[in-house]
């Protein structure tokens, strides 16, 4: 796997829209790997990660936040699509979640890794690991992209300084090669291991686990 470059100006490739995630999570899922999640700071600085691996959350799930009713932590996922559902585990690490589906009906996929599009200069010394491993997993990508609670409940948007893009050219050839698309069932659960859930893009170096 290449490793990501050390030039980080990237291109705007088409947002997404509420529309576009107005549909299940588990067909949103799979159709967000490949796709940019992208993070701007109120300084100007911005960065692109490219998503490879998710998870659907859908009404009816048990391991799914909103299955018992609503709380104030999950009443975002009651919401209408397009929205970030972003929640504490551990005490320690951040998840960061897009809302799906239609208003009312509980449905979020949690973005499990991301693969860097190039190392911006103010994250040279991010980790001392490889740097195709920064977003490896939901709470390395959050302390990545400076995910946190502040950003739960807000519209995924240029406006909020955290929003989805369409897949650049490249990508959009590594999706219609389906070969490499991996589904298997959800992992760090205790209620819902059966469901085959889970998503990830198989040649890239950033996946979580396989």
């Amino acid at each position: 796997m290449a490793q990501p470059s050390t030039s980080w100006q990237t291109q705007t490739t088409g947002l997404i829209t509420p529309d576009w995630l107005s549909r299940s999570s588990v067909e949103v899922a799979p159709a967000l790997l490949g796709c940019r999640l992208v993070r701007r700071w109120p300084d100007g600085r911005q960065i692109a990660a490219v998503i490879v691996e998710t998870e659907a959350y859908s009404e009816g799930d048990p391991a799914c936040h909103a299955y018992r009713r609503v709380t104030p932590r999950n009443r975002v996922m009651f919401g209408p699509a397009g929205y970030s559902y972003v929640y504490l585990i551990y005490g320690m690490y951040h998840c960061f979640n897009v809302i799906t589906d239609q208003d009312q009906v509980p449905s979020a996929v949690l973005i499990r890794a991301v693969e860097l599009e190039a190392v911006p200069p103010w994250l040279a010394d991010h980790r001392t690991e490889n740097p195709i491993r920064w977003g490896a997993g939901p709470g390395k990508l959050c302390r990545l992209l400076d995910i946190d609670r502040r950003l739960t409940d807000q519209p995924l948007s240029p406006a909020s300084g955290l929003w989805l893009e369409h897949p650049s050219h490249t990508w959009q050839a590594r999706r219609q090669a389906q070969a490499t698309i991996t589904q298997t069932t959800r992992i760090g659960l205790s209620q819902g291991t059966d469901l085959p859930w889970r998503w990830y893009v198989g040649d890239s170096g950033a996946v979580s686990k396989r």
